[in-house]
């Protein structure tokens, strides 16, 4: 293609911020630089947006009345490269390469676009797994005939999308009727596999739920079954401490030293947050190495005020600063006994399988019983063996949950696709609130952080 062109990155988004930041510092970090990137919102009413403008990016066009074609073309209106990239806003380029790659493939006049590998993430349900290994393979290949094109990953020649741009009235695979179009002009159509993207989901939805698993599980033996989670190294993970006054201690030390020494171990949390309405508190904070961005207000320590709405108010108060978590933790100090390497699996579980959150829980085989319409119910299976029994789960999540900010954002904490992960020291679920608890903790403590 001669010297380097300008290439304009369309991103496509829509209440996409659990991908873009991600999506984004893979597309700034690629080693071909000469780009722009114009991102085309679909009236996102989460905070896609905002952490969009977090990145050096050339534009923010709103698309209405959405339909795929008409979102791309908004956004070559608004760019001004002469190769034309689009992205969906959930997928993430695998490497840095990814776009010297996309690119490279036009080699002569007659091509007129490119379209890249998707790889399945290490959470994408079995039956989407075998649909991108089948779909998107290894063997780049020069279509003549063939119209299967996918803007999730692709690049187009602005010379080309000018006499023939996107449909605007196709409520669906605008790509391959476009391929179809310029197909019928003598053009080619190149895909290329070095021009790889991770994609959460995959392109076709149906098959034997048995039979796909054992047509991934052959894959993933032949491949290495090498599947991409969240880079959880490069994710704006961020612990959430919320106390109020005063200042309690243990052993001497302030409670909260305990939940703060754990948050500062983890090789995942790049920001320890403690909201306090205590300005003595807020001080002992940031000389434990944690950050103090504001101090809470005294409403939102009253009895009555539930948990939820204290995260949702830090969240608020975080990102009106600036502050824009891809992943959060929300702890409590009043539970000390957190294992070394506890929050790190605890938030790769999450990455790894997918989950919206992922809470902490003690196994319960022994009886339940509950206050129903003034009646005593028993919740588990009645008097059997232990073994024989479902088991109950105790939640403990000021001890430990990770989760998406969107579900703080909305009022809660914890997402439809719950993961759990077991606790099985007694310790872990010792409460520290009574001067009985401090009085149990305090020998306990000093060995649990010597281990």
């Amino acid at each position: 293609m001669g010297d380097k062109p300008l290439v304009s990155i369309i991103i496509r988004t829509k209440n996409e911020e659990r991908w873009i930041s991600q999506c984004l510092k893979s597309v700034f970090a690629q080693n071909y630089k000469k780009f722009e990137v114009v991102i085309v919102d679909n009236e996102s009413s989460d905070k896609t947006v905002d952490r969009a403008r977090q990145f050096p990016v050339a534009g923010i066009v709103a698309c209405s009345e959405y339909r795929p074609g008409k979102a791309i073309n908004l956004g070559v209106r608004a760019s001004r490269g002469d190769v034309i990239v689009c992205l969906s806003g959930h997928c993430i380029p695998v490497n840095e390469g990814w776009l010297g790659h996309l690119i490279g493939a036009f080699t002569d006049e007659s091509i007129a676009g490119v379209y890249g590998r998707q790889e399945p993430m290490s959470f994408t349900p079995d039956s989407d797994k075998r649909d991108l290994a089948l779909v998107f393979g290894m063997d780049k290949k020069i279509q003549e005939k063939d119209s299967f094109f996918h803007n999730a990953n692709s690049a187009v020649l602005r010379k080309v999308w000018e006499k023939t741009p996107f449909s605007e009235t196709v409520t669906n695979i605008e790509d391959r009727v476009w391929a179809k179009e310029v197909l019928g002009q003598g053009y080619k159509i190149v895909y290329e596999p070095e021009a790889s993207v991770y994609h959460y989901h995959g392109i076709h939805q149906d098959g034997s739920t048995e039979r796909c698993a054992n047509v991934v599980r052959i894959m993933e033996t032949l491949h290495g079954g090498a599947y991409q989670s969240v880079d959880l190294l490069h994710a704006n993970v961020i612990s959430l401490i919320p106390i109020k006054g005063p200042v309690e201690f243990v052993n001497n030390k302030p409670l909260l030293e305990y939940t703060v020494k754990r948050s500062m171990e983890s090789k995942y949390i790049k920001r320890t947050i403690v909201a306090t309405d205590d300005q003595e508190l807020a001080s002992l904070a940031r000389g434990m190495g944690a950050e103090t961005p504001f101090l809470r207000d005294s409403s939102f320590s009253e009895e009555h005020v539930d948990l939820n709405k204290v995260l949702k108010y830090s969240l608020d108060r975080l990102e009106s600063c600036g502050i824009y978590p891809d992943i959060i933790v929300p702890l409590e100090a009043t539970f000390p006994f957190r294992p070394k390497g506890f929050l790190d699996d605890m938030i790769a579980h999450l990455a790894r399988e997918g989950f919206d959150s992922v809470i902490a829980v003690r196994r319960e085989n022994k009886s339940i019983w509950k206050q129903e319409n003034g009646r005593i119910v028993q919740v588990d299976e009645g008097i059997m063996p232990r073994k024989f029994k479902d088991p109950n789960f105790i939640g403990l999540k000021g001890l430990g949950c990770v989760t998406h900010p969107g579900f703080l954002r909305q009022g809660g904490l914890l997402g439809q696709k719950l993961g759990m992960y077991e606790v099985t020291n007694p310790c872990c679920s010792l409460e520290v609130r009574s001067p009985e608890d401090k009085a149990m903790a305090s020998p306990l403590l000093e060995d649990w952080f010597k281990q």
